[in-house]
């Protein structure tokens, strides 16, 4: 992955993460690793436990992110998941799939789009 691409989705990262604080949200873990995958954020707030998967683009030539999470990314996410809660021990009454889609604007800043619950 080259530097430009690395830098783009660190950006996005950084601007959900802000949203989510916002919004009440606090930061169990990021770009959490296994075998099967990554977690790009991992959120509380209350009892529920969201897993927010991050896809920022710097334009438009590749579409919106949230177009990138087809039906096999989303399998991968939940397995990822899965091996998450399992490994951290975690008990939330709820745990919730949203996508994230950032625009990262030439002057730095980003534009978050959050579907909650996207699947």
């Amino acid at each position: 992955m080259t530097q430009a691409r690395l830098a783009t989705g660190r950006a996005g990262e950084r601007a959900t993460l802000q949203a989510y604080r916002r919004h009440g949200y606090r930061l169990v873990a990021r770009n959490w690793r296994c075998q099967v995958g990554e977690l790009d954020l991992v959120l509380a707030r209350g009892d529920t436990l969201v897993v927010c998967e991050v896809k920022a683009r710097r334009g438009r030539a590749y579409g919106d992110g949230w177009e990138a999470v087809d039906a096999r990314k989303r399998r991968k996410l939940r397995s990822v998941a899965a091996a998450f809660l399992q490994t951290a021990g975690l008990r939330h009454a709820a745990v919730r799939f949203d996508v994230a889609s950032v625009r990262v604007c030439a002057d730095g800043s980003a534009e978050v789009q959050v579907f909650e619950d996207a699947f």
